[in-house]
């Protein structure tokens, strides 16, 4: 039996445990073995770390109070992945935060690099590659969670559209046409940013 299969294997087991028993023991080892992953997910799908604490133990205490739903049809892992991505999302349609971004507000190093990228003088060296994701991160705030979250997905970390698919439960369709729509509106928000800078 594979490493990953043994692993299922020991994740349904402890799952079984918590449903059929209510075992403390099994509960705290499934959140040990899954802590990981969800702080990676609140992480890559938060803005502001300050919550980012409270926010994985709202994904743990939602898969405790769903693990009835969980009927085996995808791997427990896959499925706590999409519990998370959803608090995520919830917590920042909540928040409702899409501050207006104006040239003013970037730091000396964002708006050279804005600038470099506006007018393709040269790529953005090393040492500015913090105010790189600094400056995408406050430009990804003024989308909408849902157009937030597959930009982050495909763009910055790379997934492809099947991984965002299982993440989220979208259809394949929708990723893509939520990405391009969201691409396009990151691309006007990048333009009106350009205009405050002469105003």
């Amino acid at each position: 039996m594979s490493t990953d299969q043994s692993s299922l294997t020991e994740l349904t087991g402890l799952v079984l445990q918590v449903r059929d028993t209510g075992s403390e023991s099994a509960a705290r080892l499934l959140v040990e073995r899954l802590f990981p992953m969800v702080l990676r997910i609140v992480r890559a799908h938060l803005p502001r770390r300050s919550s980012e604490e409270d926010l994985t133990q709202e994904v743990f205490m939602k898969m405790f109070a769903r693990i009835e739903q969980w009927r085996g049809q995808m791997p427990f892992d896959h499925w706590v992945s999409r519990v998370a991505v959803t608090t995520c999302l919830d917590a920042l349609r909540y928040q409702k935060r899409r501050p207006e971004l104006r040239w003013a507000d970037l730091s000396e190093t964002e708006a050279e690099v804005l600038d470099n990228v506006l007018h393709d003088e040269n790529e953005v060296s090393a040492s500015d590659a913090v105010s790189a994701r600094d400056l995408a991160n406050k430009l990804l705030e003024m989308l909408k969670p849902a157009d937030r979250l597959v930009l982050t997905m495909m763009d910055m970390e790379g997934r492809s559209v099947a991984d965002v698919q299982a993440a989220t439960g979208w259809s394949a369709t929708l990723v893509k046409v939520r990405a391009f729509r969201a691409r396009r509106k990151l691309r006007k928000a990048f333009a009106e940013l350009e205009t405050t800078r002469e105003s």
